[in-house]
């Protein structure tokens, strides 16, 4: 049986590296695809974006292992069954539950490992690719002027140039916007020909110019509108050397604590604390404004029972009163009295109303906050159980269609990934929503893929043909017999009463 251990073990461990990879790449590539705009332009360098990649890469791993599992497994058993494999080791009294064995035990700790990678890796891998994914994002594009269109990411300057020599960047018949006044297109440089570079530091640009004009509207006076003169100034030059300063063009680094409250940056142990923390603070604001509401409906009630009692000289209705009957409150005012008391009660009802909506509104963030700290917690869990999950539904399923490769295992792979990811999203949203329970809502497509990982398991254990296609060729050759019998029959019929 040791042998039987090690050829099972050996057959799936090269497949999972193999689609373990092959997934991991997918999902940088669908990164890239995501913030490739965000990137271009900005001049990084190679050390940057390797990093950058990297800790991106170590946050999709628990994403990329239990698709690498379903993948692998149905590779696996798929390769077993197209060569009798499976069938040799059936026949020699071995059951599937048995074949199966080593591979539970193996994805169990491979479910443990994802656990702790993302209870204690994930953490300080989304901290390090938000922070710098942040300062990529703060970085401005480097300087690329195009010819023949105006250029505007130099702070506070519009440049256009005619021509670009790519050799020795002289640039030609340049158009220069200075809006460092901020009074519109008041200074104008025309040059015929320059050059740019940056400082040493990077801090500035420097850009030379030869043999221009600058215009400039000089401000006017505030007076009569109709007086105005509009005075400018046009000023010669052979060269002229305007230096800018280019502050946000370098890549700044955040200090890594910026996101650390961040639930996607926390483990298992900080997530407990800050819900329990939140939760107890919702609890004492629910508890404050049930309080505060009571306060104002007491006010009330006691405003409107001392301007009655002033009114009132009868001792029996005063005692009436203090029960508050407000139908005799109201019967004993006057029109015009009732009119005033109307006005004001539809304007305490709306005030309340605002106020209960207002504090509904605060109340429902505050759980929304709670709900995505469980979400996260829950998360870590169900993306390790997801690996057996998985398991239970590639290994049999591969035993039933025996077809290996990659081609038909891929896309069965692909179906039931986007179902879990489907409910998982549907299930996680609603969770943030505070429509269902937290766990309710967390491990839906847990329970509901599992009970389909355990029927095909018992399926392929009784070598069930629930994916040959010839057993419901031949379920719908059945039916097409009937249907022609039945027509023979009335054919027959009718020509024999003929």
């Amino acid at each position: 049986m040791k042998k039987v251990d090690s050829f099972v073990l050996k057959s799936f461990i090269g497949p999972l590296i193999f689609t373990f990879f092959i997934v991991l790449i997918i999902l940088i590539l669908q990164f890239l695809w995501m913030y490739v705009d965000e990137l271009a332009g900005k001049g990084l360098d190679f050390k940057i974006l390797a990093e950058l990649l990297y800790h991106f890469s170590l946050t999709f791993v628990p994403t990329a292992l239990p698709l690498a599992i379903l993948l692998a497994s149905l590779m696996t058993f798929g390769n077993m069954g197209e060569f009798s494999e499976l069938s040799a080791l059936k026949s020699s009294g071995i059951p599937l539950q048995r074949i199966m064995r080593p591979l539970i035990v193996l994805i169990s700790i491979i479910a443990f490992v994802s656990f702790f990678f993302s209870n204690n890796v994930l953490p300080y891998s989304t901290v390090k690719a938000r922070t710098l994914l942040y300062d990529i994002r703060r970085k401005k594009p480097d300087i690329n002027i195009q010819a023949g269109t105006f250029y505007n990411g130099v702070p506070d300057f519009s440049i256009k140039i005619t021509t670009k020599d790519p050799v020795t960047n002289r640039l030609d018949k340049l158009i220069i916007y200075d809006h460092r006044d901020r009074r519109g297109n008041t200074s104008v440089i025309l040059a015929d020909s320059g050059y740019m570079k940056t400082t040493p530091d990077g801090a500035g640009l420097i850009m030379i110019l030869f043999n221009g004009y600058s215009y400039n509207e000089i401000e006017e006076k505030k007076g009569n509108t109709d007086s105005r003169k509009y005075p400018s100034r046009k000023d010669y030059f052979k060269e002229q050397t305007i230096v800018i300063s280019l502050i946000g063009f370098d890549l700044e680094r955040s200090e890594e604590g910026l996101f650390k409250s961040n639930s996607a940056m926390l483990n298992i142990s900080q997530l407990t604390s800050y819900i329990d923390s939140l939760n107890k603070c919702y609890n004492e604001r629910l508890s404050s404004q049930f309080k505060e509401f009571n306060n104002t409906k007491i006010y009330y009630e006691k405003n409107y029972l001392t301007d009655y009692a002033v009114r009132e000289e009868n001792a029996d209705t005063l005692k009436k009163i203090k029960k508050f009957d407000t139908k005799a409150l109201f019967d004993s005012l006057s029109i015009t009295e009732k009119k005033s008391v109307l006005a004001t009660a539809i304007g305490n009802l709306k005030d309340g109303n605002s106020f209960l909506a207002q504090k509904n509104e605060s109340l429902h963030y505050e759980v929304k906050t709670i709900k995505r700290y469980e979400v996260e917690w829950n998360k870590k869990l169900t993306m390790s159980f997801a690996c057996l999950v998985f398991f239970f539904i590639g290994a049999p399923l591969g035993a039933i269609i025996r077809k290996g490769g990659l081609g038909t295992p891929s896309v069965i792979s692909i179906f039931f990934f986007v179902i879990y990811y489907v409910i998982s999203i549907s299930g996680q949203k609603l969770v943030e929503e505070d429509v269902v329970g937290t766990f309710a809502g967390m491990w839906a497509a847990s329970y509901i893929l599992l009970p389909i990982g355990i029927f095909l398991t018992y399926k392929a254990t009784t070598d069930s043909v629930i994916m040959n296609i010839d057993t419901y060729l031949s379920f719908f050759r059945k039916i097409n017999d009937y249907l022609y019998r039945i027509t023979m029959n009335e054919t027959r019929r009718n020509s024999v009463s003929d």
